[in-house]
Parts: structure tokens; sequence; C-alpha cells
């Protein structure tokens, strides 16, 4: 952001030099990037006076100039028509740097040698004017800097802004934070309403069908206008600022935006079809593209933010108008808009369209709704004093849902806690007060304050507290040691399971991932998620970096295959990897979404590193239902049960290889194969192995102290059971069974076998199982241990219907 010192002198009185002023700036938060002298460059251009004239040997519409500057004459080859004899104009010394960046040189112009270069206005950045060279008063003195003859002086600050201060791309917001730095009063531009010439509401009208994206609109009508070069001070002001002056209704509108911040647009009223400003989004097929003021026709998305009158667009809401209703010479009634626009909306719209224009640059940052009026009725004032004209009467302002200021409170001793000060309430409330913000005291500590409508960034105490510190000044807030608390603390519970968590994983050899929380819309298709299931409830994200991070994730899962797809892209195959982080479920739009930790496993590929001794061997579920036994056992949770998931609830992994994860009656997860189809969906080439378990859950269960278990004294006894079962009992439900029976002397159970086949009778299957007895006060004796293993056996035989081997 330029600013010119002369320019922000209109408005605050600064006492200091611009160094200075740069410095204060600067610790205020305001980064000052460069001050630079803007006429610098007019101390080497002289007056100079032609002494002769004669043709260019080797070019017609060449004249070579003798040029008298007072110590010598210089020979200059020049086109200009106006360059005449004993004519007095700016000559540039060769080393000159103009101020469109163009160096004068010393050349050699088809054969003859320039030492310099006599310029017009609009070459030296005083006007417009490049039809001729700039002419100069006869009574000049040869040799005078052109500076001195101009009396031109001026400094040009330029400030490197943050994105959440939209407050000061304007000099009046400047403005008011030199006024409050120094401790000068602010005069902002004094705004008046000129007399008017019929209603406005008459002559046109506004509507506003997409209030979600444009807040507020407003319009004003000056009929009778002449549109004209603008006067020097306006075009100076904007040269100064690297805006280029195209006529006296679009210089206003430029003029009125860089001085209040408001993005300003003028219309041809009588280009407009039906007199009248509809704002929407476009209608059709025939709106898909548009032409802009600089003539290029842009292709337009169903959500770009048009402006358009009675039957087409005008103007690209907050980013360009339209070449079918611009400015032109024969303009006499100008329809002035005045809008405030969603800053994603317009954000988008520019970033699609390749157009970064500086409305579109203040309306992504957000402009002040309570700033439309005034910058309007400015523009107004402005356009009749330098335009001619009347005014319609009123103003049409479309604003269905002002947004309403709320206080926040500040606490005084909170705020030197936080900045290491000591600053007393009077002090905080005169700072506060100076940058516009409204203070109520509500006791000797605390304050309400409401900030000012342009001030959208501050929202919470936090951002009080910067901007006491910035009034103060950051430098000279004193540097002292934090207090801490020397007691001794222990690690959050949930903070610490966690890390324990990733510990145990990353030491059974897998890899930790972090992926975005971002996710695209199709992720529950490529998982095959059924419609209804809670990963469907999804939290759209109001403004995504792309398609492909559309919504909140309601799944770790698609992270994993997404880095498997990463790696298996690179060959490599043999891959274990987890995540540990939030999922997001959505419940609607007026409550907030549930957020679940979960961790998620991935394993695909051999089971472990291959060698000369070893032939690789796939991993399978059991390796992967290992994994998660070792975990839980690790925490010492010992009543975890797997059980077959239903058929229709596995989704994305394969029925009959998925089981639910049990704490006593509590499903806290899943384990499964991925389906061929979910394979496919990710092109990917090999099947794979996934878990899923809510830590969320998981935490309250765990022990809160560590339990220790001495090393048994006693020795353990085995037996083996083999029950014939109808194929369709689950081989978990037997384990699950004998260990619900609570009998003291079980220490474990092993799957040993399933087997269907000869001999065994059609329908049914034999399942083998090794149970562990042992006791921590004796050795156990075969009698005890047979009348625990007979209860068992009959048990199992009742429950299951089974049958013993012949």
């Amino acid at each position: 952001m330029k600013i010119s010192l002369n320019w922000l002198q209109h408005y605050v009185s600064i006492p200091i030099p611009p160094a200075e002023l740069a410095d204060r700036l600067t610790m205020a938060g305001l980064e000052v990037e460069a001050v630079t002298a803007r006429y610098a460059y007019l101390d080497h251009v002289l007056v100079g006076k032609i002494i002769g004239i004669r043709p260019h040997p080797e070019a017609a519409n060449l004249r070579i100039c003798d040029v008298d500057t007072g110590d010598r004459t210089h020979c200059v080859v020049c086109g200009a028509p106006n360059a005449d004899l004993n004519v007095k104009a700016p000559l540039a010394l060769p080393g000159t740097v103009l101020p469109n960046g163009t160096t004068v040189k010393s050349s050699n112009i088809r054969g003859v040698v320039s030492e310099g270069m006599l310029c017009s206005k609009a070459e030296l950045g005083i006007g417009r004017d490049h039809s001729g060279i700039y002419i100069l008063d006869a009574d000049q003195a040869e040799g005078v800097p052109l500076s001195e003859v101009l009396h031109l002086s001026d400094t040009i600050i330029d400030i490197g802004l943050t994105p959440n201060r939209p407050d000061c791309l304007s000099v009046i917001g400047i403005a008011r934070e030199v006024a409050a730095l120094l401790d000068q009063p602010l005069t902002p531009p004094a705004v008046h309403y000129p007399p008017t010439n019929g209603c406005i509401t008459d002559m046109t009208s506004v509507t506003i069908r997409n209030p979600d994206l444009c807040p507020r609109y407003a319009a004003a009508l000056v009929t009778g206008v002449a549109v004209a070069p603008s006067p020097f001070w306006i075009q100076d002001y904007l040269l100064a600022i690297g805006l280029k002056p195209i006529n006296n209704i679009v210089d206003i509108t430029n003029y009125v935006m860089m001085e209040l911040g408001q993005p300003l647009h003028a219309f041809d009223c009588d280009c407009l079809d039906e007199h009248r400003i509809v704002v929407r989004t476009p209608a059709g097929e025939n709106e898909k593209t548009f032409t802009t003021l600089d003539g290029k026709e842009r292709r337009l998305s169903e959500e770009t933010l048009l402006i358009c009158d009675g039957k087409k667009p005008v103007a690209i809401a907050g980013v360009m108008g339209g070449e079918n209703s611009e400015i032109t010479s024969a303009t006499t009634r100008v329809l002035i808009e005045s809008a405030c626009f969603h800053p994603i909306s317009i954000r988008k719209t520019a970033k699609n369209l390749g157009l970064n224009t500086d409305a579109s640059h203040r309306f992504e940052r957000g402009v002040d709704p309570e700033g439309t009026l005034t910058a309007l009725e400015r523009a107004v004032q402005l356009m009749v004093e330098i335009a001619g004209g009347a005014p319609a009467d009123g103003i049409i302002d479309e604003y269905p849902n002002p947004a309403p200021r709320l206080p926040i409170n500040l606490d005084i001793n909170q705020t030197n806690r936080h900045l290491g000060t000591r600053f007393a309430i009077d002090d905080v409330v005169h700072w506060l007060e100076s940058i516009s913000f409204s203070v109520t005291r509500i006791d000797a500590d605390t304050i309400a304050v409401i900030p000012p409508s342009f001030r959208m960034d501050v929202s919470r105490p936090e951002d009080l507290m910067e901007e006491v510190a910035r009034m103060w000044g950051y430098d000279r807030i004193e540097t002292t040691l934090p207090k801490i608390s020397a007691d001794t603390g222990r690690l959050n519970r949930n903070f610490e399971t966690k890390q324990q968590i990733k510990d145990r994983m990353t030491g059974f050899g897998f890899s930790e991932i972090i992926t975005y929380s971002f996710i695209a819309k199709t992720a529950c298709d490529r998982l095959d998620i059924p419609a209804g299931d809670i990963s469907r409830r999804m939290l759209d994200v109001l403004n995504p970096l792309s398609e492909d991070q559309g919504v909140m994730r309601t799944s770790l899962i698609p992270g994993l295959l997404d880095m498997m797809k990463t790696n298996m892209s690179r060959n490599v195959k043999n891959l274990k990897i987890f995540e540990l982080g939030k999922i997001f479920i959505s419940n609607g739009q007026e409550r907030q979404p549930e957020e679940i930790e979960m961790l998620a496993a991935l394993w695909t590929g051999s089971r472990s590193a291959s060698s000369w001794t070893v032939k690789p061997a796939s991993c399978d579920f059991y390796d992967l239902k290992g994994v998660v036994e070792a975990l839980f056992g690790s925490f010492k949770l010992e009543n975890i049960r797997f059980s077959a998931m239903p058929d229709a609830a596995c989704a994305y992994t394969r029925p009959g290889r998925t089981a639910q994860i049990h704490f006593d009656e509590k499903c806290i997860g899943r384990i499964g194969e991925l389906t061929a189809s979910v394979i496919e969906n990710h092109d990917l080439k090999q099947s794979a192995f996934v878990f899923e378990l809510n830590v969320d859950a998981l935490i309250p269960l765990l022990p809160e102290s560590i339990i220790f278990s001495p090393v048994p004294r006693f020795p353990a006894a085995e037996r083996d059971i083999t029950l014939i079962v109808d194929k369709y009992t689950p081989a978990g439900d037997i384990l699950n069974d004998i260990f619900t029976r609570r009998e003291t002397l079980v220490e474990n159970v092993l799957l040993l076998d399933v087997y269907s086949g000869d001999p065994i009778p059609a329908g049914k299957k034999s399942v083998s199982l090794r149970i562990t007895y042992r006791s921590p006060a004796e050795t156990l004796s075969d009698q005890q241990v047979l009348t625990a293993h007979g209860r068992i056996s009959e048990g199992l035989i009742h429950k299951f219907d089974a049958l013993l081997p012949a």
C-alpha cells in the first residue's frame, strides 16, 4: 500500500520526519517497506531553452534541437511537434530515471548522438498529456532543476500490510493510525450532499437476489455530467500511488477508493436496460462469458456474482466492470455503485478469472459495510464539483441483514499479565478510543469494548491486547522473565495416552503419517459407504483449497489409502502405516460437529523383509489382529473381544474377513481386509488390511494406574479340545464364551485349527482350541485341571450343540 505524505497530511498533522514516522508505523504493526522522495528524479531534469532546430538527416519525423541549460548546450533528438525555437522545456539529463522506469541515456539515434530527452508531462509523471513536450513559462531561468520550478515535493511511504488489516488499505485508514500514534486530531474529509434533482427511486432500483454474497448495495445517480480529464490535483494523487488517470468520473471513483477504502464503480446509466440494478449469479448458458473493461472475454462459473441490469450482466461484482456500460465521452448520467461483497466469493472469482484488481484486493480482505454510504456521498460530492451535473434526490441502500456489533470484555490485569506490562486502565481506554473503539467501564479492572465496524479482525480479548501493545509500541515493552510455577507437572492423561499409542505403534514397525483433515466429497463413494451411514454426514468446507479437500474427513482410511497409492507409485510395496487424528461428524447447521479422536492403521505387502534364508510371505488378517491385541495388551486391557461384523455393515472391508473390536459389550473399532472394489477405486495393485479404533472411547477404559502382575511361580497346564459345530458358528464366539465363564484357572485360550471336509459331516466344521490353566497359589493337580476342563467342555457342547470327534 503506497501512501502520499502530502495526501496523508490533509487528514492529520505530522510533526516528525518521514523516517521517524516510518519507524513508528513499523513498531505499531504496519511495516514500512520503503520511504522514497517522489520527485527526486526532477533534480536531474533541467529547464532548457531550444536555441536551434534542424532536420534529422536520416528521419523525416525527427529533428535535432540545440538545448541551452545555462552552462552548456546539449544536442537532443526530438520528435515532438511542438518543439519550436526559443521554447523552454524540461530536459532530462543522461542517468535520470523517469517514473515509468525509463533510464535516460546518451543514445545514437540514426547516426546522431542525443544527449538527453525533452519530456512531456506524461513522461515526467505529472500529468497525462503525451502529445508533445511540456512547454514551460518563458520567464524560467535555464538550468534550474524542475523540482524548484514546479515546487513539487512529496514522500511516498510503502507499507506492507498483512491480510488482517484491510482498514489500512486507504489514506484515511493510515491517517487514523498516525493520529493515534502521534496523539494528533484526525480530520476526515468533509462530506456533504449537494442539492438534488428528481427522486432516485423514480429513475432506478436495486434488487439483491443473493444477500449472502452481497450484504449491502447502495447506489446514487448523477445526471448532466461532462466527462473530461481530471484536474491536476486528482491526477497527481493517483499517479503518486501508482494509478493511471483515465477521466474525471473514473478517477473520482478511484480517488475515493484510495481515500476511504471503499471500492466504487460508475455505470453509464443510459447503457443499463430498464435503468435498474440486479445483483445475482449467472442465469443460464447465455451468461457463461462476459467482456470486461479491458476488452477481454471472461469465462464465468455458476458461482460468479454479477451486477446486472434488467436483461444482462454489466459488471463482475467486486472485480471489474463491463465494456457494455463503461463511462465514455458521451456519458451524461452516471449510476455510482458502493457495495459490500462476501470476501470468499470475490476471492474465488478473482482466482478463477486470473484477474486481480484494486477493488478485488479490498473486497477479498473485507470491506466495512458501514462505510458504503460515506464513500458514495463523497463520490457524488466530488462528481458534482468536478464534472458538473446534479444528483438525484436520495440514495438507494439495500442492507437486508445488518450485522450486530457485540462488546468484548477486557480484563486489564489479564492484559498486563499477557503483555508483561503495568498499564493503567485510563491509558488502555485512551489508546483504544484513539483508534475509534467504543469503550465502557464495567468495574475498576474491566472494560467492555465494541470494535468499530471497519475492524473486522478484532473479535476476542487477545485482539484488544494486541491493539494496546501496538499503541504503546512493541519496542517500548520491557523484556521480562515469564512467571511460571516451580511445581512439577504431569502430562494431560489424554495427551500422554496418545503419545503412548504412537510409541507402541512405532515399536510394532508402523510409520506414522499426518494427513490433511480435508478430503474429497467422493471419498465415501470410493469406500462404498452406504447411504445413511454416519460417515456420510460430512461437513462442507466453506473455502476449500481444492475439490479434493472439499469436506472434513469422517474417516482416517482415505488418508491411509492415498498414502498407500503414493508409496505404490514409488515401488514401495511393503507398507505399515498409521495415523492418530480427529474425524468430524456433522450434526446439522445449528450444532457444532462431533469431533472424535481415531487411530487407523494399514498393512500391505510382506509380513517381514525378505532375505536369502526367508521366503517372503504376505501379511494377513491375523497379523494385523495380533498388532491390535498387542496394543491392548500393552495397556493391560484383557477384556478385548473380536466378533464377526454383519455383511451389510462391512462397506469397505470384505464380509467374512471383517471383525468388530469390543471391550466388554462396547464396540470401539473394526478390523478387516479391504474389498477388491475399494482397491480398484483407489487404483491400487494389491490387497491391504486396516483397522480403526475410537481412541476417545478407549482412553476412559484404561486403568488409572499401572497394575503389576508378578511372574508366575507355578507351572501351567495345557489341554486341547476339538469341537464339531455348525459351519456358520464363528470360532470367536466359542473363545468369547470360554472367557465369559470366568473360570478362575483359565489363563489363555488359543485357536489351533478350523477344518471342514472329509471326514467332518456336511454343514459342519471342526474347531480345535488349546486352553492354558494356571493357579497363582499352587501347582495344579491333574484332577483340578480335568475338573475345570470338563466344565468348560460340557458348557460348550451344550451352548453350541457341538459334538466331540469320534
